[in-house]
Order: C-alpha cells, then sequence, then structure tokens
C-alpha cells in the first residue's frame, strides 16, 4: 500500500506545484482537469479494479506532461524553445509530447483491461483494437479542444495551442497513434509479466 501512497503524494505534489504562478489560470484547469478526473476515477475503482504498478507510474508520469503544460501552455514550455531554437523548428513541440503520451498511456490501461478482463477473447485483435480505442479518445479530445476554443473565444487559443499551424488536430491525432503504437512494440511483453504476476498473487 506505501507504493500506492507515494503515487498520490507524487501527483498531489506536481499538482501543487504546477498551480503555483501558471501562465493564465484558465488554461492550466483546462489542462490538468484530465489528470484530476483520472484520479478520481482510479480512486474510486480502486477496490474492484487494481492496475498494475507499471500502469500506475506511467499514468502519473503522462499527468506530470499535462502539469507541465499546464503551467506554462504547451506553446511556452521553456525547454522545448530551447529544443525549436537549437533544432530551427518552426514551432514548441511540446504539445506533441502530450499527445504522445495521449496514446502511449491509454494503450497500456485500455491493454490491460482488455487481458485482465477478458474482453477480447482473440488476443491477435488486442493490438489493433488498442490502437482504435486510443485513436477515438485522441478525436474526442481534439473536439473537445474545438468546442472549448469556440465556446471561450481568445481565452481559449492557449488550450487549442495551434501556433499557427493549420494541419496541427490532424498531426496531434498521429502522434497519439504513433504513441500507442509504440507502447505495443516496446512494452507489450513486460506488461504481459507484470499482469501475469499481478494475477498470481490476486
Amino acid at each position: 500500500m506505501k507504493k500506492y501512497i507515494l503515487l498520490i503524494f507524487l501527483f498531489f505534489a506536481g499538482l501543487v506545484i504546477s498551480a503555483i504562478n501558471p501562465h493564465d489560470y484558465f488554461t492550466w484547469i483546462l489542462e490538468v482537469f484530465p489528470a484530476v478526473i483520472g484520479f478520481f476515477i482510479l480512486v474510486f475503482t480502486f477496490r474492484n479494479f487494481q492496475f498494475t504498478l507499471l500502469t500506475y507510474v506511467m499514468i502519473l508520469l503522462h499527468c506530470y506532461v499535462l502539469f507541465i503544460g499546464g503551467h506554462y501552455t504547451y506553446a511556452l514550455v521553456p525547454a522545448f524553445d530551447w529544443v525549436r531554437d537549437v533544432f530551427h523548428q518552426s514551432r514548441n513541440n511540446f504539445d506533441k509530447v502530450g499527445h504522445f503520451f495521449q496514446g502511449f498511456v491509454p494503450a497500456m490501461i485500455v491493454r490491460e483491461i482488455f487481458i485482465r478482463r477478458e474482453v477480447i477473447k482473440k488476443k491477435n485483435w488486442i493490438p489493433f483494437l488498442t490502437i482504435s480505442v486510443c485513436g477515438l479518445i485522441s478525436l474526442l479530445y481534439e473536439l473537445l479542444e474545438w468546442l472549448v476554443s469556440v465556446s471561450s473565444g481568445s481565452a481559449g487559443d492557449s488550450f487549442l495551442g495551434t501556433q499557427g499551424d493549420v494541419w496541427d488536430t490532424q498531426s496531434d491525432m498521429l502522434f497519439a497513434i504513433i504513441g500507442a503504437g509504440c507502447m505495443l512494440i516496446m512494452l507489450s511483453n513486460l506488461q504481459d509479466r507484470v499482469i501475469a504476476q499481478k494475477v498470481e498473487r490476486l
């Protein structure tokens, strides 16, 4: 239980630090609310379904990406201004890191649920359906960004974060799908092992 308490402490530490003098509080709220909602969902479902520690750690890392993006806005993260200048990029690309994680971490969550709940009987379908679900999540988030931007006008521009790129929405979804694919390639075997260990202890 101590490891879960540590993760909760690190979550709130990151949340509080990100809330200290952010670029603007409206954008901060919009960017961190998925992490806060996700936290409460995980807490309320903990008794019925505990993810592996590996998945929880990756969820925390994703939350930190959201906290950084909320604090600075995705277009103004200082480290990626440096990357932009050094590599002669046209924009600050921290938001692509965010969308990569938006595919990578949900893929871990979705895949673990599929396997442990035996949602998919034919395991050969799991990679395709995992990427499909992650693509849908990315699509819905892009629609949310669009709705907020239309509803709030210029106040939502930092949340939308297109930086003048007319293909920003499409590239965001592409990076989420790439993230999901990278998770399947890089961590599927490791996730299978930790899931097997988790099931043995239950």
